[in-house]
C-alpha cells in the first residue's frame, strides 16, 4: 500500500549537504532535493497493458567559492561528504562568474500560504484501472470509432526541499491525478486518431472518465475524411488545446537567461506594447490547487503572482538571482533548483468578452486549428511555421476537417493581432482561451 512520503529524511539530507559543503571549504551553498512517487495503469481493449510504479530521490548541491561555482547531482545514495568534496573541488577550478551567488537573504521566504497542493486520498491500482477502463469504454461507444489506442490513469506525488547556507530551509508536497484516452476512427488509410485527457492536483477535481473517453472518440470521428485548403493568407483560430502553445512561446522568449544570452526575439521589448490593449497575461505561483503552484522558488525566494503582460505591454522578464544580477534587476522568484534557468509557474492569458461562436462569425472564412505538428519556431527571430490540422471555417461556422497544412507567420505580428474568446478553462500549467490570429500564411494544396 502506498503511503504519503516522509519528507523528514529528504529535509535532513539537503541540510546535511549544505553543512558538508561549508566544512569542505565552500563560502556558500544550496541544495535542492526532490522525491517522486508515482503509479500509472495503461489499458488497451479492456485489459491492463502496462503498470508502472516509480520512486526516486534526486538531490543537487550547488557550491560557491568566491565567484566560482559548481553543481553536482545524485540519486540520493552517494555519501554526503563525498558529494560535497567533489562539488568544492570542481568549483575551485571553475571559471569566475561575477553574477553567481545565492539569492539575496532579504528576499527569502519567511512564511508561505497553504496552497492546497496535496490530495491525501491515494488511489490504489484497482481504482486507476477502473478510471482507465471507463474512459476507454466511453471512447469505443462513440459511433464511428473503430478501435482504441489505449487509455491510462495515473497518480503521483512530488516533494521538494530547498536548503541554503544563509538560513533557508523549506519543503512542500504536491499530488497529481490524471486520466487520458486515445481513439481511432475509420479504417485502413482513412483512419484518424485523437485524444483527450485531464490532470488535476485532487482526484475529485478530475472530469469523469466517461466524458474524457467520449470527447476523445468524438474528436477522432470529426477528423474523418479531411480535405485541404488552398494556399494563401487568412484568419487562423486556435482551439484552447493548442492556443496555450502561443503563450508558451512568449514565456520562453521572456526567460531572463535568453535575454542575458541575447537569444530572444523579444530582446528589447520590455515596456513595449506586444499585444492589443485588452490583453493581460499573468503568472501566479500561488493559485490554490494549481498544477505549477509552489510557495517559494528553487532558491527559496518568496513566490508572488505577477503580470507578464498588462494592457498589452510586456511588464517583466522571468528572473532568478543570477540572471537578475546580469541584467541589473532583482529576482522575481522564478528560480529553478540546482541553478537551472528561470521558469514560469501557472501562466494564464485572460479571456476576452466574446464567445468562440461570436468570434467565428466575425472571422467568416479561415482555419480552425486543433492540432499542431513539429517545432518550427525560431526563438531568436520569432519566425513561426508549424504543421497543422483542424477544420475549415465557412460562413462563420466550423465545416469539414482539413489536414496536411502548414501555418506560418512571425510571433510579433501574431501577438499584435491576437484576440481571445471568453472560454478560458484551467486545464494545464499554461492556459489560454480560444484565440484568433489575423493574417497568417496557410500552405495547403
Amino acid at each position: 500500500m502506498t503511503v504519503l512520503p516522509d519528507q523528514s529524511r529528504l529535509v535532513d539530507r539537503a541540510a546535511a549537504l549544505v553543512e558538508a559543503a561549508r566544512r569542505a571549504g565552500a563560502d556558500a551553498a544550496d541544495a535542492f532535493a526532490v522525491r517522486r512517487v508515482g503509479l500509472s495503469i495503461d489499458i488497451r481493449n479492456g485489459a491492463v497493458d502496462e503498470t508502472t510504479r516509480s520512486e526516486s530521490d534526486d538531490v543537487s548541491l550547488r557550491v560557491f567559492i568566491g565567484k566560482r561555482t559548481a553543481s553536482v547531482s545524485t540519486n540520493g545514495v552517494a555519501p554526503v561528504e563525498e558529494l560535497a568534496e567533489r562539488a568544492v573541488a570542481m568549483a575551485r577550478v571553475a571559471p569566475e562568474d561575477r553574477f553567481a551567488g545565492l539569492a539575496p537573504e532579504e528576499r527569502l521566504a519567511k512564511s508561505w500560504p497553504d496552497l492546497d497542493l496535496l490530495d491525501p486520498s491515494i488511489p490504489d491500482p484497482e481504482m486507476l484501472t477502473e478510471r482507465a477502463r471507463r474512459a476507454e469504454s466511453a471512447a469505443l461507444a462513440v459511433a464511428g470509432v473503430t478501435k482504441s489506442s489505449g487509455a491510462s490513469a495515473g497518480w503521483g506525488l512530488t516533494g521538494a526541499v530547498i536548503a541554503t547556507s544563509h538560513g533557508f530551509l523549506g519543503s512542500y508536497l504536491g499530488s497529481r491525478h490524471g486520466v487520458s484516452a486515445t481513439a481511432i476512427a475509420g479504417e485502413g488509410t482513412g483512419m484518424e486518431r485523437d485524444y483527450d485527457g485531464d490532470s488535476k492536483v485532487y482526484g475529485s477535481d478530475l472530469r469523469d472518465p466517461e466524458s474524457i473517453g467520449r470527447e476523445a472518440g468524438e474528436r477522432a470521428v470529426r477528423r474523418l475524411h479531411p480535405g485541404r485548403l488552398p494556399t494563401g493568407r487568412g484568419m487562423v483560430v486556435f482551439d484552447p488545446r493548442v492556443a496555450s502553445s502561443l503563450v508558451g512561446h512568449l514565456v520562453g522568449a521572456i526567460n531572463g537567461a535568453a535575454i542575458a544570452r541575447r537569444t530572444s526575439f523579444l530582446q528589447n521589448a520590455l515596456g513595449t506594447a506586444l499585444f492589443a490593449p485588452s490583453i493581460r497575461i499573468t503568472d501566479d505561483p500561488r493559485r490554490p490547487r494549481g498544477l505549477a503552484s509552489r510557495p517559494f522558488d528553487g532558491e527559496g525566494v518568496a513566490a508572488e503572482p505577477m503580470d507578464l503582460v498588462m494592457d498589452g505591454v510586456l511588464q517583466t522578464w522571468l528572473l532568478d538571482s543570477a540572471t537578475a544580477r546580469e541584467l541589473g534587476l532583482e529576482t522575481n522568484g522564478r528560480g529553478s533548483g540546482g541553478g537551472g534557468s528561470p521558469h514560469a509557474t501557472n501562466v494564464t492569458l485572460l479571456p476576452g468578452t466574446k464567445s468562440p461562436e461570436e468570434l467565428l462569425a466575425e472571422v467568416g472564412e479561415g482555419l480552425y486549428v486543433t492540432e499542431l505538428i513539429g517545432h518550427g519556431v525560431n526563438g531568436v527571430t520569432g519566425d513561426y511555421s508549424r504543421g497543422a490540422g483542424g477544420f475549415r471555417i465557412t460562413g462563420g461556422k466550423l465545416a469539414e476537417p482539413v489536414s496536411e497544412l502548414t501555418i506560418a507567420g512571425n510571433l510579433r505580428d501574431m501577438y499584435r493581432s491576437l484576440v481571445p474568446a471568453n472560454d478560458l478553462v484551467y486545464r494545464y500549467a499554461v492556459n489560454a482561451p480560444t484565440l484568433v490570429v489575423e493574417g497568417m500564411t496557410i500552405a495547403g494544396r
